[in-house]
C-alpha cells in the first residue's frame, strides 16, 4: 500500500514522515541544516522498495522542540519514533543512528552509515571543532538563516551538490533558534566519541562513502574495522560528502543491495507515535 503520513513531535518522538509502503522497514535521518524532506530520487527509490520513515532531527524541521537535545538524547527520541527498523542515517544523522544502534541493538535491524564519523577522540582537535561549532552558531545568530544557510552550502565539502539537491526552500523551513542549539548541543564536538563502543554494534553495517570525500573514506575504513566482521565499506563514484544526494540512483542500489530488511520485524507508524 503506497501512501504518506506524517506524524508529528510529541515529547518523548520526533516529527517524522511515512513514505511509500505501510507498515515501513526504514528509517533515514538526514544531516545537519536539512530536513527529513531533503531526499530526493534516494528517498524515492527506498520507499517504493520497502517503505520509509523520514525524521525531522533534534532541532530541525518540526522536531524543533527537541532542540537542546545532545546526540545521546537525540538517538533516544530517533529510536522512540522509528521502532525496528533499518536505520540510515547521512552526516549528524549517521551519528545518531550509530549511538542507537549500540544503546539499543534490538531496535537496529541493520545500519548505514553515508558520510558519518563515531566522534573526535583528540581532545585538542574536540577543542577546536567546539570553537568552529560555537562560532558557526554567532554567526547564525548574527547574520540569520537564509545568509546562513548560503555559507553552509559554500563549503568544499557541498562543492558537487547539484542545485536541485541543496534543497534550499527545504532547508528554510528550519529556525536559527533550533539550528544554533543543534550545533551547540549536538555538533560533532559535543559527541561523546564512540569509537571505544563500536564492538558492541550487534547488527549488520554498511558504511557510504563518495569517493571525492578522502577524509570520510578514511574515516569509514576505521569504523569497519571497530565494530568488525559485520561491516562494510563501499564507495560510490562521482560522489562526495553527500553521496546520497549526489549520486542517489547508485547509493539506493548499494542500500537495496546490502540487507533486506524486510524479514525483520516492521514498524507501522502508529506503533511508536499516537499522533
Amino acid at each position: 500500500m503506497s501512501s504518506e503520513l506524517s506524524l508529528e513531535a510529541t515529547t518523548t518522538s520526533l516529527a517524522a514522515r511515512s513514505l511509500g509502503r505501510s507498515p515501513y522497514a526504514r528509517v533515514f535521518v538526514h544531516g545537519f541544516a536539512q530536513t527529513g524532506r531533503c531526499l530526493g530520487p534516494f528517498g524515492e527509490l527506498l520507499a517504493e522498495s520497502s517503505g520509509l520513515l523520514a525524521v525531522d532531527a533534534p532541532g530541525h524541521g518540526h522536531s524543533v522542540q527537541h532542540r537542546e537535545a545532545s546526540i545521546a538524547e537525540g538517538a533516544e527520541l530517533l529510536c522512540a519514533t522509528a521502532g525496528r527498523s533499518q536505520y540510515i542515517g547521512y552526516s549528524m544523522g549517521g551519528r545518531l543512528s550509530l549511538h542507537a544502534a549500540i544503546t539499543h541493538p534490538e531496535l537496529v535491524s541493520s545500519l548505514v552509515l553515508i558520510g558519518a564519523t563515531a566522534g573526535i577522540e583528540d581532545q585538542q582537535g574536540r577543542a577546536q571543532r567546539r570553537e568552529w561549532d560555537y562560532q558557526q552558531a554567532e554567526l547564525l545568530e548574527r547574520v540569520g538563516l537564509d545568509a546562513f544557510l548560503q555559507s553552509w552550502l559554500d563549503q568544499p565539502l557541498f562543492v558537487g551538490l547539484p542545485e536541485a539537491a541543496r534543497f534550499e526552500t527545504e532547508r528554510q523551513t528550519n529556525t536559527v533558534e533550533g539550528l544554533a542549539a543543534s550545533l551547540r548541543s549536538a555538533g560533532t564536538s559535543s559527541m561523546t566519541p564512540l569509537w571505544d563502543r563500536l564492538h558492541l554494534v550487534q547488527c549488520p553495517v554498511l558504511v557510504l562513502t563518495g569517493e571525492r570525500d578522502t577524509r570520510y573514506c578514511e574515516i569509514a575504513e576505521r569504523l569497519v574495522a571497530g565494530i568488525g566482521s559485520g561491516a562494510t565499506h563501499e564507495i560510490i563514484a562521482g560522489a562526495g560528502h553527500a553521496a546520497h544526494l549526489e549520486q542517489p540512483e547508485s547509493t539506493a542500489a548499494a542500500v537495496l543491495n546490502f540487507q533486506d530488511p524486510t524479514d525483520d520485524p516492521i514498524q507501522s507508524p502508529t506503533d511508536n507515535n499516537s499522533a
